[in-house]
């Protein structure tokens, strides 16, 4: 935990303004290099069709310009700056070039698919194998460019040196390389047009100062996963659904090699001791890296992007993610101050919802969030970002998700937020909102809400605390005022599934109460699922409290 986030007091709001001042001095820095970026982008892109061009292709060519420009500025970007730009200018050029895509609907419309109207066929054609699983999603940069900086990458290195180009600005590092990188195409006698040779170039700096082919990927905004399971297998996940990407390392020691980087940024490694971490990016992207001996077939990467927009909860009213009453219903229980409990699948939103709720917290409050990688990205002023910490080599020093949630009681904090409760932890939780901490939130995996509350009830357990049943139901029931079920529906869809209360015990059963569900109809022609969000008319349990707040003949009218 970096003295910041520890310190408190007139000091610390100080560090915070000049830090919020900072960041609004980078964004008006983003936003002019944006404008001033745009017509020699649009200029590049004047005899392509940017609607056909691959993403990747895009952020290659995109990112040179972007190099180019900013060279002899003697702020320079620093990686996450040149990525969030490449990803501005990729998403600005396929709005604005004049050979987009058409924004509206052609006059003549497409042929629709054949209607499916007997169960049987929609049978048959959910088990027929996908012939097509295995096609690329996207086409990378040219073949010829792959091939060149095989071939040429082990001669450049020989005559740089790395440790001090390491240290240089981007836009210095690509001047000298591409001096050396003619050099040596020369020599071996291989010839490249001038957008081959640009895009060799960043290739070659991004595996050197970057994440090598991660980084088309990473500036993708469609992209909400990447995973890598070996050099030849980089999967990523685009509106819902898995796309094998043409995306390649290699080998398995350039994967792993990558592994280490992401890592070192955080102070963290990864070996043969600690095969297994968790770490983030520079922009609060999540990542999971397993390597051999624990994964059979090689190093494996899986990256969780963080979204650049923050999603809010009328935000995903808008997406149809959750309903009108929904979403006010939401708004009020997190203004009212209810210990809530978010449930879900793995990828099924539980963070993003999170985060929606947590923007309702009063900007006086005290925030304490507690993780495993850091990624919760709350705007108030006043929060204190806890973090875990592994062991070191002796197999000391571990701090754990419930030495932090105990040590947060002693910050005096307002509300207690768990980034997800996955152990003896629960324990703790519990205790803390049985004890005045209000209005705390976390998330848990678990189906359905009455599956997350057999799931608490465990974890409890983990702790070797030996309570009755009755007793530690008793204590969740206490704790808890609501859960909210969120699911990743077949169609890639993200839904609020249950609104579901904790009302109380009934002898040893925890009591419940659903407030909202998701009824599901069927299926459309355009492959999503049709449905409707159900209110169950019920009065919520949570009225009394809501209504110390004043706000609860909006909560009714919600019902």
């Amino acid at each position: 935990m970096d003295s910041a986030a520890a310190s408190t007091g007139p000091a610390a709001n100080k560090d915070r303004g000049s830090e919020n001042a900072n960041l609004r001095d980078k964004g008006a820095v983003l936003a002019q290099y944006l404008e001033q970026l745009k017509p020699k982008v649009l200029a590049a892109f004047e005899t392509d069709d940017v609607s056909v061009l691959p993403r990747p292709e895009l952020a290659v060519r995109i990112g040179h310009i972007v190099t180019t420009e900013t060279d002899e500025d003697s702020n320079n970007l620093n990686l996450l700056d040149r990525r969030n730009l490449v990803a501005d200018l990729i998403r600005w050029l396929l709005h604005s070039s004049p050979k987009a895509p058409p924004k509206t609907a052609p006059a003549e419309a497409p042929p629709q698919p054949a209607a499916k109207p007997e169960p049987e066929s929609a049978a048959e054609d959910i088990l027929t194998p996908n012939r097509d699983a295995k096609k690329p999603a996207e086409t990378q940069v040219s073949k010829t460019v792959e091939t060149t900086k095989a071939r040429v990458e082990p001669l450049v290195m020989d005559r740089l040196d790395v440790s001090a180009a390491s240290r240089l600005p981007r836009a210095e590092l690509a001047i000298q390389l591409r001096d050396i990188v003619n050099e040596v195409l020369a020599e071996e006698k291989i010839r490249l047009n001038a957008s081959e040779q640009m895009s060799l170039v960043e290739l070659l700096l991004d595996d050197m100062l970057g994440l090598g082919p991660l980084e088309p990927l990473l500036a993708d905004e469609a992209l909400t996963d990447i995973m890598i399971n070996g050099p030849a297998q980089v999967y990523v996940e685009r509106r819902g659904k898995l796309e094998l990407s043409n995306v390649t390392f290699r080998d398995n020691d350039h994967v792993l090699n990558i592994a280490r980087r992401i890592v070192s940024v955080i102070g963290r490694r990864v070996d043969e001791t600690v095969p297994l971490v968790d770490a983030r990016l520079q922009d609060g992207s999540r990542v999971n890296i397993i390597i051999p001996p624990l994964a059979i077939d090689g190093p494996s990467i899986s990256i969780r992007k963080f979204a650049k927009k923050s999603i809010t909860l009328d935000v995903m009213k808008q997406q149809n993610n959750i309903s009108e009453q929904m979403a006010t219903v939401l708004k009020i229980a997190s203004r009212s101050q209810l210990n809530i409990l978010i449930s879900g699948g793995t990828g099924s939103g539980k963070t993003t919802l999170l985060n929606a709720l947590s923007q309702m917290i009063d900007e006086r409050e005290r925030i304490v969030t507690i993780e495993d990688a850091a990624e919760l990205q709350l705007q108030q002023p006043h929060v204190v970002r806890l973090e875990t910490r592994p062991p070191n080599l002796e197999g000391t020093g571990e701090i754990t998700m419930r030495d932090l949630v105990k040590n947060s009681l002693r910050m005096r904090p307002d509300r207690i937020i768990l980034g997800e409760v996955r152990g003896s932890e629960a324990v703790d939780m519990l205790q803390a909102m049985n004890t005045g901490h209000d209005g705390s939130l976390g998330t848990v995996h678990a189906n359905r809400p009455r599956e997350a509350l057999t799931r608490l009830e465990n974890m409890v357990g983990m702790a070797g605390i030996n309570l009755p049943a009755k007793a530690v139901r008793t204590q969740i029931a206490a704790a808890l005022d609501m859960i909210v079920q969120v699911s990743r529906m077949r169609d890639g869809m993200r839904r609020v599934t249950h609104v579901t209360e904790v009302i109380g015990m009934e002898g040893d059963i925890i009591t419940t109460q659903d407030l909202f569900t998701y009824e599901f109809e069927g299926e459309g022609l355009d492959g999503l699922l049709k449905g409707h969000f159900r209110s169950t008319g019920l009065r919520p349990h949570f009225a009394t409290k809501a209504a110390y707040f004043g706000l609860d003949r909006r909560l009714l009218e919600c019902m």
